[in-house]
């Protein structure tokens, strides 16, 4: 062995430079098996690792320069041969028991090509009963990790797995973070273990080198941590007078500084598989044992087939975690929103309701500023804090809406609220200076638990210091300090939505109207313009909801047509579940559909005569009338109106079907009529010089006062899906919408068993 072989096995490693550390030419093995590196097309040995001694009683000096013969037998050779064209870095696995060699010991053959050698590692064969494999077991496991919704619970049953194979005392899954931190997010471990869930390690823990390693070896396997490397002699390849490279080799001998690393964790066996995301590693399954534990090669290759599988769903696992994500951002954005208009006070709708800012999206606290009020929400920095922080928004914030991850590298002086307040997602409000609403996230340390932090230093004798946990934490944190969580893309959108919705129409309104200034025409086109997106948005998105629904509607009663005599009784009733649930959404849906229209379609206005318009609806309800014993009284005579003749159709309609659906009695009453000046003006009702008021009176169920306000909103029942005929619940807020595009308004009078009457005003004036 030269100076240069000697350098590189004994190379000092520390915390300097093992980013720098040729872990792929280790010139060396771990001990509990053994390697021979052949010629390519002689199939001579070139090199051994010199523990064939200890394991064959063969010196490895010995070995070099002979052929397979020397260990193996003529079929094996043979098999070798057949194989060695068409091996690649993918290993195979050979079975052999060993000639010319005392006792003829019994070894599994790894084989692969690389680096212009043919490798062949022997392993000892694992005689333990955990060798076999339960089948039925493993297809239970993949089925759940099929079936998992969510990616915390996918992870949790594959660690689980794991362990049910290999019964290590612990298997976790490390993920990485967009700095390359990591996070255990799973765990499976032995009951008298402290867990390791929810802990996290800085990138500098797997350095740069080993994690491209990793995305090319899917499986690292270290079965005694405290092994003395077996050096491969001669450490040099004699053709290209280098150490091999032995990034695929299954036997290659670890870096000190991370067997370091693993007597520090009080781990003595580890095994480590790769997962991968779009040729990205995303993370890691690290099982870890108190003592040596050797595991089968076949055992560890069907861990690593479910690493693969893990990494081929992981994609479509996380795109279901955003989409729920995302939904719920939506329907918070809904509710604080609604807050925000059924509040006389808008920025009391911001904060007073069980749904707020601080459930739009993750965060730590919120704050309103508004007209020199700051209401905080959650772990915010004070008062004066949020004061000092909005005079810097006024002055370095050019647009209405800012955001960072880091607001001391913006303004130093953010260092006093780091612990609340090291991320800042701020969106202005109004014209006035100094109102936002500001979304707050604390520092990443102060929010999470990093691992070694309470390990002391490992420090040698001849004083080198050797990474560790606590060692790397030190260094990481120098350089994420005063950082937050990043905000992601889907929190900035909803953020800028809720800018768009609160601040453009509901605070310029409300500034308008304090300087009481002329200008209601440019709040009706704000508020015509939100709505008509919001209508717009309804049509498009409940159109391009209808073709893949109706798609999962055909497809379910293709099913039932063809396969109901294959599937047992629970299979079918849940086919024509899932035929009913899509039926009933595609009613949900089309309901949305006509509410859209109302809104987006002009109304043809005309002198239309009331009397006539209601004998058309009761000849085209005439069937339904007489099935249900309805009987339908008009209280003539009913004025002409100017209004849309179809839309006013639907109106009584609606009405009329809603009489007849919500009645216990046999025979149903329902009087039509329309309320004279004096009653009017009895009720106090509307102006009578401005407004026709038509009411439609039932016998029917009735409806306790306390709902009078909700039953008009989109898709609410007061009963069961199955009672009183059904329905989606959209009829009032379609009727509703109609009268408002009148000019007037649609409200109800009832107690419950006292039958209901709905009115209903027109404007005179259209």
């Amino acid at each position: 062995m030269n100076h240069t072989d000697e350098r590189l096995l004994n190379a000092e490693i520390n915390l300097t430079n093992c980013d720098r550390e040729p872990i792929h030419i280790p010139g060396a093995i771990q001990p509990y098996g053994f390697l021979l590196c052949l010629h390519e097309q002689t199939l001579r040995i070139v090199q051994a690792s010199e523990n064939t001694l200890a394991l064959l009683g063969i010196p490895a000096e010995e070995l070099v320069g002979a052929g397979l013969d020397r260990l193996l037998g003529p079929a094996c050779v043979a098999e070798i041969q057949q194989l060695q064209a068409g091996l690649t870095e993918n290993a195979k696995l050979l079975g052999a028991r060993l000639e010319h060699v005392a006792e003829h010991p019994f070894y599994k053959i790894i084989l692969h090509r690389h680096d212009k050698l043919l490798w062949l590692e022997f392993e000892p064969v694992v005689e333990s009963p955990a060798s076999g494999v339960d089948l039925s077991m493993l297809n239970e496991a993949l089925g759940k990790m099929l079936a998992a919704d969510k990616v915390l619970t996918f992870c949790q049953y594959t660690v689980e797995q794991v362990r049910g194979l290999t019964n290590f005392d612990r298997v976790a899954i490390y993920r990485f973070a967009e700095d390359e931190s990591g996070e255990i997010i799973a765990e499976a471990k032995h009951e008298d273990l402290d867990t390791w869930l929810g802990l996290h390690y800085p990138a500098t823990d797997i350095p740069k080198q080993a994690r491209a390693m990793y995305l090319k070896n899917w499986l690292r396997f270290i079965p005694d941590a405290s092994y003395k490397p077996a050096r491969l002699v001669p450490v040099n390849n004699p053709r290209t007078n280098r150490p091999p490279d032995m990034t695929y080799s299954v036997l290659r001998s670890v870096s000190p500084i991370h067997l370091q690393y693993l007597h520090n964790m009080g781990s003595a066996a580890t095994m480590t598989i790769s997962l991968v995301k779009d040729g990205q590693l995303w993370g890691m399954i690290t099982c870890h044992h108190r003592t040596p534990k050797l595991v089968s090669y076949e055992i560890r290759d069907l861990c690593q087939f479910i690493g693969k599988t893990f990494s081929a769903l992981i994609k479509t696992k996380e795109q279901h975690d955003q989409q729920e994500y995302q939904l719920r951002i939506r329907e918070s954005q809904v509710h604080l929103l609604e807050h925000v208009s059924s509040n006389a006070n808008f920025v009391e709708g911001l904060y007073k309701h069980e749904t707020n800012l601080l459930h739009v999206f993750d965060c730590g606290g919120a704050a309103i500023c508004f007209d020199d009020e700051i209401i905080t929400l959650g772990n915010t920095p004070t008062k004066s804090q949020v004061q000092d922080l909005l005079d810097w928004l006024q002055e370095n914030a050019s647009t209405d809406l800012f955001y960072t991850n880091s607001y001391v590298q913006q303004n130093p002086a953010g260092l006093s609220i780091r612990a609340t307040a090291s991320g800042i997602l701020a969106i202005s409000l109004a014209d006035a200076p100094g109102n936002y609403i500001i979304w707050f996230r604390p520092e990443v340390i102060q929010s999470v638990t990093w691992a070694g932090q309470h390990q002391k230093v490992e420090t040698l004798s001849d004083g080198q210091v050797f990474l560790s946990p606590r060692q790397s934490f030190e260094a990481w944190k120098q350089l994420v300090e005063n950082a937050a969580t990043p905000w992601k893309q889907v929190e900035i959108d909803a953020a800028n939505e809720i800018r768009l919705h609160i601040s453009d129409v509901r605070l310029k309104v409300f500034n308008e109207l304090q300087t009481r200034a002329a200008s209601l025409g440019r709040l009706n086109a704000e508020l015509e313009r939100s709505n008509d997106e919001l209508d717009s948005f309804a049509y498009v998105a409940s159109h391009d909801l209808k073709e893949p629904l109706r798609g999962i509607h055909n497809y379910s009663l293709f099913l039932l047509e063809d396969y109901a005599d294959k599937l047992d009784e629970d299979g079918v009733s849940k086919l024509q579940t899932l035929v009913r649930l899509s039926q009933r959404m595609e009613g949900l849906i089309e309901s949305l559909l006509q509410l859209s229209r109302v809104g987006r379609l002009e109304l043809v206005v005309e002198e239309t005569d009331i009397n006539e318009l209601l004998t058309g609806v009761l000849e085209l309800l005439a069937p339904r009338l007489e099935q249900t014993l309805t009987t339908v009284d008009i209280i003539r005579p009913l004025p002409t109106v100017r209004c849309d003749r179809v839309r006013m159709q639907e109106v009584f309609n609606n009405l009329l079907t809603n009489a007849m659906r919500y009645s216990n009695e046999l025979e149903k009453q329902v009087v039509i009529g329309t309320i004279s000046e004096n009653e009017a003006e009895q009720k106090r009702l509307v102006n009578h010089d401005d407004f026709h008021v038509f009411y439609v009176r039932d016998n029917g169920i009735g409806i306790d006062p306390k709902h009078h306000e909700s039953i008009f909103k989109l898709f609410k029942r007061l009963h069961g899906q199955d009672k009183y005929g059904g329905g989606t619940g959209a009829g009032l807020a379609i009727a509703k919408k109609m009268v408002e595009k009148h000019g007037g308004t649609l409200w109800v009078e009832s107690a419950l068993g006292q039958g209901a009457t709905f009115y209903f005003s027109v404007s005179k004036h259209l």
